[in-house]
């Protein structure tokens, strides 16, 4: 439709999680920096919290494209509204393990055993839980146990949770503190900014073959600010809200989105204004809470510190690909 009408070779607002379009906002690579390095330094245990549509989903499948590459074993959980029984059940079916008709304790005697396997074959076994915030208490308490799988130096299965904020208030719960003791690595997503919110919308339209000054023209900072006002900068929102943008301007043959053309889509699909985000940095840390820097290191001399440099420089080229 009108992909052919503005010279784009695909969708560059789809809704569904597609690691080609990732948008590294500082928040954002940071956030891929610390599960990166949660996940290929072997800590454990590591949780990536941020509200609806800021891009969760999207940071854990371009964390699983980022280290496919490396010698791993992955059981990727999306649908987390499960009994303790079934969720080991399906994290040892996405392992490649029998499971039909086992006990939960033959299932962990399975899963100890693979994983011991992996240890001994180097090979990194890791579980990613997507829409953790689901997870009921009883299976955030397997999903301790599990950590305690382990050699006398270091963890034999490496967690990712990714959920709402609603699990950042589990975790914080008193009956899981021991669970909470557990996290070597936690971070948090944010809405972006004006500024960010800017070059998303420019970024996504460069991936899709729009070249800068045409997608500059398409979406001028008026526009950009009005997106910005009703989305508040949830990239999601402002997916939704830039593709029926472009469909209009498509039925009525427009080159340049208006702002009154968001005031009609804001209208249709319920959206309110939320005005700009505030300049003062402690008021933003006062709505916001900072992303985590979990990955502070004085000696370069240090294997670790080594180690994480060489992280950050495969994310810069993983973030900055396809951008020259």
């Amino acid at each position: 439709m009108y992909t052919q009408f503005y010279n784009l070779k695909q969708n560059p607002f789809e809704i569904t999680p597609d690691p080609a379009f990732l948008f590294a906002s500082d928040k954002h690579k940071e956030a891929l920096t610390a599960l990166y390095y949660g996940v290929l330094g072997r800590k454990g245990f590591v949780v990536m919290t941020g509200e609806v549509g800021t891009g969760k989903t999207l940071l854990v499948r371009s964390l699983l494209q980022l280290i496919k590459s490396q010698n791993m074993a992955c059981s990727y959980v999306f649908n987390s509204n499960l009994d303790p029984t079934d969720f080991l059940r399906l994290v040892a079916f996405d392992f490649g393990l029998p499971c039909a008709g086992k006990s939960k304790g033959e299932l962990l005697v399975e899963l100890n055993g693979y994983l011991l396997a992996c240890h001994q074959k180097k090979i990194t076994a890791v579980l990613v839980v997507d829409e953790a915030h689901h997870l009921s208490p009883e299976v955030l308490e397997e999903i301790r146990l599990l950590t305690n799988l382990e050699t006398s130096k270091e963890k034999l299965l490496q967690i990712l949770l990714a959920g709402q904020p609603e699990l950042d208030a589990k975790l914080d719960s008193f009956g899981l503190r021991q669970l909470k003791q557990r996290i070597a690595v936690r971070c948090q997503l944010e809405p972006l900014s004006h500024e960010e919110a800017r070059e998303y919308i420019h970024s996504r339209l460069r991936t899709a073959s729009c070249n800068r000054s045409d997608a500059v023209n398409l979406f001028p900072r008026d526009t950009v600010a009005a997106i910005h006002r009703y989305t508040g900068g949830i990239p999601r929102l402002m997916n939704l809200v830039c593709e029926n943008a472009l469909l209009i301007g498509c039925a009525s043959q427009a080159h340049r989105i208006t702002p009154d053309v968001l005031d009609e889509i804001a209208a249709n699909f319920r959206l309110t204004e939320v005005g700009p985000v505030p300049q003062d940095p402690s008021l933003r840390n006062r709505l916001w809470q900072s992303v985590k820097n979990l990955l502070e290191y004085q000696d370069p001399s240090d294997s670790t510190s080594q180690e994480t440099t060489h992280f950050e420089s495969r994310i810069d080229t993983y973030v900055h690909r396809g951008e020259s």
